[in-house]
């Protein structure tokens, strides 16, 4: 199917805005560093870290995330998340775009 929607044309910039996207959870956490003499874990209080988690294909992910790239993943976050609200408006439109441009075709009458 090779049609031009204006549907898809009204609605590419606005994803366009919205890359980088991405979906999953961002969580700060609280974890033990590797040094054997560390004052803040020995005192139980741990190093914050923030880490992206996700699935894919049914198996769960989790990456470390350096601070300075947290402001960029958490906007990926959000970029996401307006991205797929946007692909469930899309759906309905382009459905009846599609029906309001195809050719008719002759129904069966039904018999008597």
């Amino acid at each position: 199917m090779n049609r031009s929607f204006k549907t898809t044309k009204k609605w590419q910039s606005q994803f366009q805005v919205l890359w980088p996207a991405l979906k999953g959870s961002l969580a700060k956490v609280r974890k033990p560093c590797i040094r054997k003499n560390c004052p803040a874990c020995a005192r139980g209080d741990k190093h914050p870290a923030w880490m992206l988690s996700f699935t894919h294909r049914g198996r769960r992910y989790c990456f470390y995330v350096p601070l300075e790239l947290v402001p960029a993943i958490r906007r990926a976050y959000q970029n996401g998340r307006r991205l797929e609200d946007l692909l469930y408006r899309v759906g309905p439109a382009l459905i009846k775009e599609f029906r309001r441009q195809r050719p008719e075709s002759p129904r069966p009458h039904p018999k008597s």
